[in-house]
């Protein structure tokens, strides 16, 4: 057997590289992702991992994406790129509507009318490029019913980033290029805005609600300082929202 090589990234849980494949902990949420992921792959979805299965030690077994994770200077060309991928994600996935209790990570049900399956993670830490630029998604164990704008803002909140004090201006035009590259009519930069917080004060309401649970990989969360970072950076962007909004 291939050696196991230490992924790195990540605050969640570990993930190990084992030759062309990757071997990550599993959850009660894990049939609910690996039925996700076969039914995106079958639509022809490209950029996700493949379920290959489990090993011996009861981890799943997924494809390896060759490439490197973005670090959070991430360039317009590549946001523009990973906001249309998200919206061919966000057609497919329109079709799919699994039927009866079904278990994710923070929630379990099915879904409402307006609801499709979000990723729920899409900031550029789970985004891989390579020389040719973006090229995939990996990390898809928070996917759980939402609606396509808690995608959006949560990608605003990490990566344009809303979550840090920068210059107003530049934050705009940022959410002015994910909003156009996203489908133009689809949502405004203003309700990307807007949105922001509200998904931002979800997040924090599941990380603490997950180490309540005593969710292992939530708990990790901790150990950076969650959910009260994000706390804390909900309250200063709340503050600097009509700065941000004036330039849109």
């Amino acid at each position: 057997m291939d050696a196991e090589i230490a992924l790195p990234g990540g605050n969640v849980g570990g993930a190990v590289r084992v030759g062309d494949t990757v071997r990550r902990a599993t959850g009660a949420w894990t049939p609910a992702v690996h039925s996700l992921l076969n039914y995106l792959a079958d639509a022809g979805l490209t950029g996700l991992p493949r379920v290959l299965g489990f090993d011996d030690q009861g981890r799943e077994i997924l494809d390896y994406l060759p490439g490197t994770s973005y670090g959070p200077e991430v360039p317009d060309d590549v946001l523009a790129d990973a906001m249309r991928w998200l919206a061919g994600y966000h057609r497919v996935v329109a079709s799919y509507r699994p039927k009866g209790e079904i278990v994710w990570r923070t929630s379990r049900g099915e879904l409402a009318a307006d609801q499709i399956i979000c990723m729920h993670d899409y900031g550029y830490y789970n985004w891989i490029g390579t020389e040719s630029g973006f090229s995939g998604v990996i990390d898809w164990d928070m996917a759980g019913p939402g609606v396509p704008l808690d995608d959006i803002a949560f990608t605003a909140w990490n990566t344009v980033p809303l979550a840090l004090p920068m210059d107003p201006a530049y934050q705009a035009a940022r959410l002015r290029l994910m909003a156009d590259a996203y489908g133009g009519d689809v949502f405004t930069p203003l309700q990307i805005l807007e949105g922001a917080p509200i998904r931002a004060q979800r997040s924090a309401r599941v990380i603490r609600a997950g180490q309540v649970a005593g969710d292992p990989g939530l708990l990790n969360l901790a150990t950076v300082g969650e959910p009260e970072r994000t706390e804390r950076r909900l309250t200063d962007l709340r503050r600097r929202v009509p700065e941000i909004a004036a330039h849109l």
